[in-house]
């Protein structure tokens, strides 16, 4: 029997390594996430059918209401509310990972003594402490992306020395923990160890601005999956180290991505503080100047009847105003009349990794005329009409025109290249950052004001 569980969970294992491959393009995206599907009940079965399982009532009951609450969600979620559902989901597993190390802690096997005895302490240890971070430090992402509190990022006074403290203070306590068989010193510095970590996880996602958040949300997957690796070694279940160091990596890798695509550095976002709460104009001397020149649906269905290339930059402001599929409608109508349409996506746009890629495949949008960024950018000096939808920050010419930026250096959608570059929004607000967008003062550029859903089906009333 333990032969066949160890065959289930290779399979298992396969399986989410081939679902992470299908979930790196759009085309496969489906496919990988029926393997993980796939791989996750085999994985499910094989641990139930273990001879160390016995409480099946409970695990029934447990995985039935688990169950009816996820499909409650899954119905009821929109995609605008997916960063802060993913967020939320992430807290669950760090929870998870605390209480298992504190079971561990309280019924440890029996017979462990010598180096046994430290390697299981320091298992439970850091499975405790990666998951306490990594519970509070998603419960604080989760109350920024739902509007609970402030995006402004907490800046304590020192707040590097009290994140230095703290680890210092966690590792000492490790040791002493690790080798320490007195039970009442050992629970102590376990208990004071969990109060810092949840601290610390508090202190760690505060100090981090809206603007960041999105690699906030990677980052916590990241967190996760390292605190179940963790686990599954305090468990001796290798799947759960394999599942978890898949889920660890994966997430930090694409954190790296995420911080890349906005020039900043991977520790600087962890470590704290960038940008602002959405919707605040930043105010300076230097701030954007001109005058600021509208334009009617009439004269945009004009403008896009006229061109010959048209290149799309949705951002978050599509995906609140739940126009994908107006979007979608528009662009058959431009291709049927011979257009050549394109979708430009930044790697940050929205508040989440592939937040464009899934709204637009979800109104069925051809995956082969949504690009990257790298691979439209050169194409906008020959673009005839450049239609932003919602975005913001991504597009912001002073990422590439002003080195005292806030965002100087990050790579945007340069759109204000195109021979006339469309804007809708619903007001003159800043994005995320907090950063003023000169965009809407270039001379080539017209704002087109409210909300995206109606004034794209406005321009496709006005289409000849």
């Amino acid at each position: 029997m333990t032969g066949m569980i160890t065959m289930a969970y290779l399979l298992a294992a396969i399986m989410f390594i081939l679902s992470l491959s299908g979930l790196s393009s759009q085309e496969t995206a489906k496919r990988g996430n029926y393997y993980g599907i796939a791989g996750m009940i085999l994985a499910i079965g094989a641990t139930i059918a273990s001879s160390s399982v016995q409480a099946y009532g409970l695990i029934a009951g447990a995985m039935a209401i688990g169950a009816v609450i996820g499909l409650i969600l899954a119905q009821r979620v929109e995609m605008t509310s997916m960063p802060e559902l993913v967020a939320m989901l992430h807290s669950f597993v760090g929870l998870a990972a605390v209480l298992i190390g504190w079971g561990g802690f309280i019924a440890p096997p029996a017979g462990l003594s010598g180096v046994e005895h430290i390697i299981h302490n320091t298992e439970i240890y850091l499975g405790i402490f990666i998951g306490a971070v990594t519970f509070s430090g998603s419960l604080v992402a989760f109350a920024k992306l739902k509007g609970l509190v402030s995006g402004s990022p907490l800046t304590l006074p020192a707040r590097h020395w009290l994140n230095a403290i703290a680890m210092v203070a966690s590792l000492t306590m490790l040791v002493i923990f690790a080798r320490d068989s007195h039970a009442d010193i050992a629970f102590s510095m376990l208990m004071i160890m969990t109060v810092i970590s949840l601290l610390l996880g508090i202190h760690l996602v505060a100090a981090i601005g809206g603007a960041d958040m999105p690699v906030v949300v990677s980052m916590l997957n990241s967190y996760s999956g390292w605190a179940a690796a963790a686990t599954g070694f305090m468990l001796g279940n290798d799947l759960l180290i394999v599942t978890g160091a898949l889920v660890g990596s994966s997430g930090a890798i694409l954190s790296l991505i995420m911080c890349r695509g906005m020039n900043r550095s991977f520790i600087s976002v962890i470590m704290g503080g960038f940008g602002t709460s959405g919707g605040t104009v930043v105010e300076g001397d230097d701030g954007p100047q001109g005058e600021v020149l509208s334009i009617s649906h009439e004269d945009v269905a004009d403008e896009l009847d006229m061109a010959e290339s048209v290149i799309i930059v949705p951002g978050y402001g599509m995906a609140v105003a739940h126009a994908q599929q107006v979007v979608s409608e528009l662009t058959e109508i431009l291709r049927k009349k011979g257009k050549t349409v394109r979708f430009g996506i930044h790697p940050v746009a929205g508040r989440l990794p592939g937040h464009m890629n899934v709204l637009l495949a979800e109104a069925n949008v051809p995956y082969d005329i949504v690009l990257e960024m790298d691979e439209l950018n050169d194409d906008f000096p020959t673009t005839d009409v450049a239609l932003v939808i919602g975005a913001n920050d991504t597009v912001n010419p002073d990422a590439v025109e002003k080195p005292s930026s806030p965002i100087a250096g990050m790579p945007v959608l340069e759109v204000w290249k195109a021979k006339r570059c469309v804007v809708m929004k619903r007001s003159m607000a800043s994005g995320y950052a907090g950063v003023a967008n000169p965009l809407f003062f270039k001379e080539n550029s017209r704002m087109l004001f409210g909300d995206a859903k109606d004034s794209v089906q406005d321009i496709i009333k006005h289409l000849p």
